[in-house]
């Protein structure tokens, strides 16, 4: 097997080794091949990068590891400020697993699959310290929730969004509060509805999902870093005090989200889903 070898130093440079060499791409390429999801600490910011094959999709074990490095960020005091992103250079988040959205048989898997997005959601939603999303490419699906959860987003011209998920027989339920909560109920209408088609990134700043827009990465990055290094400045006892107000009346969330997962889990069993899921090559 040929390794592709500039990919994976790309990668190399977001995660601290012990392996030296040939050792450490082969080891690389072995665990790129399952997704990759690393914290580091840069003056005060912590980095959450993750990257997934399949357009930075997020499988159960992605999520998880999400979630974990969201942890460890909250616990950390010499940590002021998050930054989450993905890697390469085209979709940020393709969403939701396909493989394993395809091996759902039974409601009992299907809400545990649809859980690690509640999970997730709600972990942000606690958290004390302000969260930074670096959108570079294209947003679908759950990928479109995990933006909105976060509370200030960086995203370039090429970061179209679409909520693919009435196209395939289910629904953004576990998502919706999150989506609503950001750009709105009437916005949320139009693109849980258009789920065929894309909606620009000009169109995400408009309603909000997006804070800042850029024509590049370069300028994204920019402006990201400076907003980032500004923030970790602060006292971080004022930004938790602000980010609590920011989410105030969304402590129903803990019994809404998982309610809504069991939904989405009922619905990827319906004969429509399962056709769908079965007709992907």
């Amino acid at each position: 097997m040929k390794f592709n070898h500039h990919f994976l130093k790309v990668h190399l440079k977001t995660i601290e080794f012990d392996l030296s060499g040939q050792n450490k791409i082969d080891w690389l390429f072995l665990n790129i091949m399952r997704g990759i999801v690393t914290l580091k600490n840069e003056n005060k910011v912590g980095k959450i990068h993750f990257f997934h094959p399949k357009g930075n999709s997020l499988p159960t074990e992605i999520i998880k590891s999400i979630v974990d490095c969201l942890d460890k960020a909250e616990k950390d005091p010499d940590i002021n400020v998050v930054i989450l992103e993905s890697g390469g250079h085209g979709a940020f988040c393709s969403g939701a697993s396909l493989s394993e959205l395809k091996s759902i048989r039974n409601i009992e898997t299907g809400t545990a699959f649809f859980m690690g997005f509640a999970k997730l959601l709600n972990t942000i939603r606690k958290m004390s310290k302000f969260i930074l999303a670096r959108v570079h490419g294209k947003v679908v699906g759950g990928g479109v929730g995990l933006v909105s959860a976060c509370d200030y987003t960086f995203a370039t011209e090429k970061a179209s969004i679409k909520l693919s998920e009435l196209s395939i027989g289910l629904g953004p339920y576990v998502i919706e509060p999150a989506l609503t909560r950001k750009i709105g109920n009437t916005a949320f209408t139009q693109l849980s509805i258009d789920s065929s088609n894309w909606k620009s990134a000009n169109w995400g700043m408009e309603k909000g999902l997006y804070a800042h827009l850029s024509p590049d990465i370069d300028g994204m990055d920019k402006a990201l870093n400076q907003k980032a290094q500004l923030i970790a400045s602060y006292t971080p006892e004022a930004c938790s005090q602000l980010r609590k107000l920011h989410w105030k009346n969304t402590q129903h969330w803990e019994t809404k989200l998982p309610e809504n997962a069991k939904i989405t889990a009922q619905l990827a069993l319906s004969d429509y889903s399962q056709n769908f899921m079965r007709s992907i090559k």
